[in-house]
């Protein structure tokens, strides 16, 4: 999944899709003008991948609201951060919303909710983006977006699996490293994920937080104990799974481009997102292409569960 310039369908996004073929874009606030102009970008998008032989395209913004929304005033709604909401049924009611407003300009993937559980505490990352420190609330609330969103037409993505709520160092910046205690996790960050993979979850995102206990050399978007062995495999996660952007300073401080997509190909990860950098698209690509030309890795599992959610919600 690409990030790319541009408000209207351009050589970089025809690239994208018949040259690098893939599988979703991703928009930011450099992507977003008016209503119109969206709705223009996704149906050219879209008719491009279908006139190459593609399949329809994930399109994908984060409007979690708060701090963190693409789409904002005047042209667009305001949406109240997840400390403000006051209920499971208001969080429903501005998930549907959402989605009206997304599926009527062509996105069919929110980047929300949030499910990581912020202790009052500490200085968390997540202070003014999650739904508290109490993990029965972060599951309820969560639980009511996923299905406000996906009931209306829009995929949603639970964040950022096993949990950031505890850590004070800024991802997009530097790697973040977290020594908490298995039992701590079981207790505080994974029931909202557990709820939302019962409730239907159409993906998780991976968080680029190195969890020293559980794997002290890889972060979680590039671990098979934490991808493979606790979301899938412990969790029962039958869904998409998402990494985190990969040109986040996480990443890109630490580990190349090369690593970082053997490993997303070794713990079975669906969709590598990429948001910045063409080069790096790019790179990913032939790696992705020679790792399975050459038997390293099967994709088909990944396929499989791509293709199940576009026939699911996109039209084919």
């Amino acid at each position: 999944m690409a990030g790319f310039r541009g408000i209207m369908l351009n050589d970089e996004l025809r690239f994208l899709i018949d040259g690098l073929k893939v599988g979703g874009l991703i928009l930011f606030a450099r992507n977003i003008e008016t209503p119109t102009q969206v709705s223009n970008l996704c149906r050219s998008v879209q008719e491009y991948a279908l006139s190459c032989g593609q399949p329809p395209l994930f399109i994908a913004v984060d409007q979690e609201g708060g701090p963190v929304a693409r789409f904002r005033p005047p042209h667009f709604s305001e949406l109240p951060g997840a400390p403000r909401i006051r209920d499971a049924a208001e969080a429903a009611r501005l998930a549907e919303k959402t989605a009206g407003e997304l599926t009527e300009m062509g996105l069919n993937m929110n980047m929300a909710p949030v499910l990581d559980v912020a202790p009052t505490d500490m200085a968390s990352i997540m202070a003014d983006r999650a739904y508290g420190a109490d993990p029965e609330r972060a599951a309820e609330m969560g639980v009511a977006v996923i299905q406000g969103l996906q009931e209306n037409g829009v995929m949603a993505v639970g964040k950022h699996f096993p949990g950031i709520g505890r850590t004070v160092l800024d991802s997009h910046h530097d790697l973040p490293s977290f020594d908490g205690r298995r039992e701590d996790f079981d207790e505080v960050e994974l029931p909202p994920f557990a709820a939302a993979i019962k409730a239907g979850v159409s993906g998780v995102m991976l968080s680029h937080i190195r969890y020293d206990r559980i794997d002290s050399e890889w972060p979680a978007s590039l671990s098979c104990r934490i991808a493979l062995g606790l979301l899938r495999e412990e969790m029962g996660f039958g869904g998409l799974v998402l990494t985190d952007d990969l040109d986040m300073g996480a990443i890109k401080k630490h580990f190349d481009i090369d690593a970082a997509v053997e490993r997303v190909l070794a713990a079975e990860v669906d969709v590598a997102l990429i948001c910045h950098s063409l080069d790096a698209l790019k790179r990913a690509h032939g790696l992705i292409q020679s790792h399975l030309a050459e038997g390293r890795f099967n994709g088909e599992a990944s396929v499989e569960r791509i293709m199940g959610l576009k026939n699911r919600f996109l039209p084919i």
